[in-house]
């Protein structure tokens, strides 16, 4: 997991390398164009969180505010991670299919996508998936999945 010392997104975005810096300002850019409204964009987890706060929604199983969308400079890499995609069979596979089409087999974990460049990510499926989960349908989301696992 990446960590952080930096505790607002500006500063996160200045304690980057330049050339990773324009990277994830740029997907930070495309997160925060289409994310609905209610969201927060914080410094969590190390790393860009965009969540519902607590004053929202306080009954999560960790107590913490509930990520929707991720965003790290890792050592060799960068993570975007879509929480919401991830538990959402139908967004997952249009997301899949995004990355197909553009002929490029993902580099992912359970939510997060990994990349190095912006030709790595469908940003325009990315976007669109990112602006259809509203607050109330990732709530949604959530509780239907720990519901699940009890």
């Amino acid at each position: 997991m990446v960590s952080t010392s930096t505790t607002t997104p500006d500063e996160y975005l200045a304690s980057l390398p330049e050339e990773r810096r324009e990277i994830i300002s740029a997907v930070r850019d495309l997160i925060l164009q289409n994310l609905p409204e209610g969201y927060q964009e914080t410094i969590n987890w190390g790393m860009l969180s965009y969540e519902i706060p607590l004053e929202i929604y306080p009954d999560t199983y960790n107590k913490n505010p509930l990520s929707n969308v991720g965003l790290a400079a890792q050592k060799n890499y960068n993570s975007l991670y879509l929480m919401a995609v991830y538990q959402n069979t139908a967004d997952y596979k249009e997301l899949m299919d995004a990355f197909a089409s553009m002929g490029i087999k993902p580099d992912m974990g359970k939510s997060c996508v990994r990349f190095n460049t912006l030709e790595q990510l469908p940003l325009e499926t990315i976007a669109r998936l990112i602006a259809k989960t509203s607050v109330a349908d990732y709530i949604r989301i959530y509780e239907t999945t720990q519901a699940s696992r009890r």
